[in-house]
Formats: structure tokens, sequence, C-alpha cells
């Protein structure tokens, strides 16, 4: 038998459900999954992955197409169903997400 040792880590649920769901489903188990990524941070010196906050710009309205702002004012819509924001929150937000 190889030697081995063993690995805990604490993460979401729904997180661990969901990924492990995917894996049963390519026939990989959780086990060997961590083993696999182990093995790539091994082989890259480092993680496999680009790790890094994806840059985020407002989107033009004149750069749309009509089916592309009919899904941004879909989402916005959506949006407004679920809760409605203060102007005070929509500045934080924009501050947040966008610099502005």
């Amino acid at each position: 038998m190889a030697n081995t040792t063993a690995v805990y880590a604490r993460i979401d649920t729904n997180l661990k459900d969901t990924a492990e769901g995917i894996l049963a489903q390519l026939g990989i188990s959780p086990s060997a999954a961590i083993q696999m990524l182990y093995s790539q941070i091994i082989l890259e010196r480092g993680m496999p992955f680009e790790s890094k906050l994806p840059v985020r710009k407002p989107v033009a309205v004149g750069s749309l197409t009509r089916e592309q702002l009919d899904a941004e004012l879909q989402k916005g819509f959506d949006s407004a169903k679920n809760g409605v924001y203060s102007d005070e929150d929509v500045d934080q937000i924009l501050a947040r997400e966008f610099g502005i």
C-alpha cells in the first residue's frame, strides 16, 4: 500500500455536494480529485489556474445588440423582484464593483 496521509478541509456544504455530484458523473472520487489538484500544483509550481479577480467594467448601452440590452434589462427586472435597493445601496454597489 502506498504511503498516504489525510487532508482535512472545511468547505461549504452546497459547494461540496455540487462538486462531488459532478465528480461522480466523471467517475472521479473526491480523493482522486484532490490528488490530481496537488499533482498539478507540483507540476505548475503553483495553482494550476489563474487566481485573480476579473476586470469588471460597466456595460455601455450603445455597444449592446437589442438582444443583449433586453438581457441586461431582464437582469435588472429580476433583481428588482427580489428586493428593491435604495439609492445609497446602489451607490455602494457601484463603488465596490466598479470603483465609481
